[in-house]
């Protein structure tokens, strides 16, 4: 989980560099399969800190930890949980594509703009990967349609709470729906339409126009399945 950049902002001009350049990466600066676990992370514990391949400060939480954020959510304001956790994840999104885009054109000496999408976009997703995010699965089929399929595989919030009848990934939808607004310049919007903690063996997101995730929603809790909700924006089907 990241949660600074490597450097903290005490007044206007001062900043405290909290830790040491990535050995690994002083070494080898232009490596590209840095993303095993001793690679990624470099720790230094008489500091406390631990930083990744790309200079981002780095925390490790417990399954107990996401139990508790969800359940004490859900404790204060309810229902309105999966938003407040989407819109958590959206803002992370939107944070996250900006650094995205620092770090690839420092490492790649390009635009991630200019380079093919699913390259850009695996060069993105692989950190989570190594963070503990689960893999994924991008399917931009239906780009034509207005949106598009990312699959998540051992997603870490649906894995820790289990079967329960419900979709909970909101961070990651909140997440997509932020990195891929910054990226494309164009307000998008996302949702879970199949969950692990359904039953399912991965979960599954739309991205899309916000239209499209309305109507995906409300077909959603009309019962709609993952391949029904698929079907009716494939074929254009909008609510009137």
């Amino acid at each position: 989980m990241v949660v600074s950049s490597e450097k903290l902002i005490l007044t206007p001009g001062q900043e405290l560099n909290l830790n040491t350049p990535h050995l690994l990466k002083q070494k080898y600066p232009k490596k590209h399969d840095h993303y095993r676990f001793e690679d990624f992370f470099q720790f230094q514990p008489n500091k406390g800190i631990v930083t990744d391949w790309n200079e981002a400060r780095n925390i490790f939480a417990t399954e107990d930890f996401i139990v508790g954020l969800v359940e004490g959510l859900e404790q204060e304001v309810g229902s309105a949980s999966s938003v407040v956790m989407y819109s958590i994840g959206y803002q992370w999104g939107l944070k996250d594509a900006q650094f995205f885009q620092q770090w690839f054109q420092q490492e790649y000496e390009k635009n991630p703009r200019e380079m093919n999408t699913l390259f850009m976009l695996e060069a993105w997703w692989w950190p989570f990967v190594t963070q503990g995010w689960g893999n994924w699965e991008v399917d931009m089929s239906e780009h034509k349609n207005g949106f598009m399929v990312v699959n998540i595989f051992d997603s870490a919030v649906a894995r820790t709470l289990g079967d329960v009848g419900k979709p909970v990934c909101h961070l990651y939808a909140g997440l997509f729906a932020g990195f891929f607004t910054d990226m494309v310049k164009k307000p998008l919007g996302c949702i879970e339409i199949q969950c692990y903690a359904m039953g399912e063996t991965y979960c599954k997101f739309l991205v899309g126009k916000q239209d499209r995730i309305d109507a995906a929603s409300f077909w959603h809790n009309e019962g709609a399945t993952a391949k029904d909700i698929e079907k009716k924006l494939r074929n254009g089907e909008m609510l009137g």
